[in-house]
């Protein structure tokens, strides 16, 4: 395997030039796409729910919990969002539990474009990242210049990662390129003006990309523009997140990393709303791709009511009871 190197990391697109020839027309990007191994959908599935039944107890799942609460990507993503809503989610990410300052601040903190400045400043010196939506999320059905300035504002009010959406119309049409281009073009707005660049988490919104064999060419074709994290979904859908779709994902980073030498995250989104369902997830990274990927730099939820229940578990172990339902804030 090659030496690795971090997707956004300055050799990631020397690497990613290696395999030009694969995007050089729509042709070559089709013929690469469709020549990747089919998915066996039964085998998926039983092996995520095989991964599903391991049990995690004692001072495994209390690591568990608070390496899932320093996961989390805390999303406020909704019409009525004011700045006072954000200013009080941020305080939530960096302390979540006031009454106990062991708890890890999360992550980072989710918002739309127009919320940036004001998540940005109420994380300030936290360690706590901005993450924006953006590229007309959550349809995607917007022109590109919009997308590219709808990015290029986020990063400029000071967003440290940028989520954006795939255009499922051109991917299920099969244009490719068109994906590829657009994905790219999206990685260059990222770029600042003093230099260094948000974090780019591509999109897929799985549950409507139809097949297990289309989640496995989203993800390749994302990496190969640039992508540096590959994320299910927007939360906006009915099908968001399930196991089988994100050991998919998970399978195609380890894959694109034993090629390329390119590590890439991966960020499950929507759905995932309890302790045991993100210890699931967890066991899947461990048992898929190691140590190398539990961390937050590289695994990610995409979630707005997981933190509570996470706090709720975290204080049973510690107490040996249940909190009542004013234990934790109703964001």
């Amino acid at each position: 395997m090659p030496t690795t190197v971090p997707a956004y990391g300055t050799e990631a697109p020397e690497r990613l030039a290696s395999m030009a020839d694969v995007t050089a027309s729509e042709a070559a990007l089709r013929r690469f796409l469709h020549g990747l191994p089919g998915v066996d959908a039964v085998g998926l599935q039983a092996r995520a729910a095989t991964l599903g039944t391991r049990s995690i107890k004692t001072t495994a799942k209390a690591y568990a919990i608070d390496l899932a609460i320093s996961m989390i990507d805390l999303t406020t993503l909704e019409g009525a969002d004011t700045p006072g809503k954000v200013r009080a989610l941020c305080a939530k990410g960096i302390n979540p539990d006031p009454t106990d300052r062991t708890v890890p601040k999360v992550a980072a903190i989710c918002v739309y474009p127009d919320m940036v400045a004001t998540a940005k400043a109420a994380l300030a010196g936290s360690g706590v990242h901005v993450a924006s939506v953006a590229t007309a999320f959550p349809s995607g059905r917007a022109a590109l210049p919009v997308k590219l300035a709808d990015t290029r504002d986020a990063v400029a009010a000071g967003a440290d990662e940028i989520d954006m959406v795939i255009d499922r119309g051109a991917f299920l049409s099969g244009r490719y390129l068109d994906v590829f281009e657009e994905i790219r073009q999206v990685k260059d707005a990222c770029r600042r003006d003093g230099g260094g660049a948000a974090h780019l988490k591509v999109i897929f919104e799985t549950g409507e990309l139809q097949t297990y064999d289309n989640v496995r060419r989203a993800s390749w074709l994302a990496m190969l523009a640039g992508a540096d994290f590959i994320k299910t979904s927007t939360g906006k859908v009915a099908v968001n997140a399930t196991p089988p779709v994100t050991l998919l994902m998970l399978e195609a980073v380890r894959d694109f990393r034993n090629a390329v030498g390119v590590q890439v995250g991966v960020k499950p989104a929507g759905g995932i709303r309890t302790s045991k369902d993100a210890i699931k997830y967890l066991v899947m990274v461990n048992e898929t791709l190691g140590d190398d990927w539990l961390t937050a730099d590289w695994f990610r939820f995409g979630a707005s009511s997981l933190l509570n229940d996470l706090l709720m578990q975290r204080q049973k172990l510690s107490t040996g009871r249940y909190s009542g339902p004013d234990y934790v804030t109703v964001d």
